[in-house]
């Protein structure tokens, strides 16, 4: 599909950087027009993909994440988290509700639950001591006429 736009960002995986993805994400999709709620959905499957990366990913470790996002023809979104760390052995298991690798006082276990809930498509690619990369799609609606 054609590709309308995009960008790249390559931040260090600290947790204070959870919230500047939001606000790079929101930002880029401006130009797009989108409501409300669609904002606030892509935002927050963004924030858990960023949040795994740097909680997961790097648990004992320091990396970066890199953020890609296009606006892709026919108003739909593409968004890849990706980063270099741990990797997961088992994406199946990974994507349960409640399964975490964290201790369970940390971690609910709802980060991909939460973005299969948002996004329209999630798919996750991973290799063990490799990195993970979250590839999230969204197709917005189309906007309202408007008038001058």
């Amino acid at each position: 599909m054609k590709t309308i736009n995009s960008m790249k960002f390559t931040f260090p995986a600290i947790s204070v950087n959870e919230q500047t993805s939001r606000a790079i994400v929101s930002a880029f999709l401006v130009q797009a027009d989108p409501t409300i709620e669609e904002l606030a959905d892509i935002r927050t499957a963004v924030s858990e993909a960023v949040t795994n990366a740097v909680v997961h990913g790097y648990r004992n470790s320091s990396g970066n994440v890199e953020l890609c996002i296009k606006l892709l023809a026919s108003r739909e979104i593409y968004i890849r988290v990706k980063d270099k760390g741990c990797g997961i052995n088992d994406i199946k298991k990974a994507m349960e509700p409640l399964y975490t690798t964290a201790p369970q006082e940390e971690r609910a276990g709802l980060g991909f639950a939460v973005m299969q809930s948002f996004m329209d498509s999630v798919h996750v690619r991973s290799k063990p001591d490799s990195g993970t990369a979250v590839i999230m799609r969204k197709k917005l609606k189309t906007p309202p006429c408007r008038t001058s």
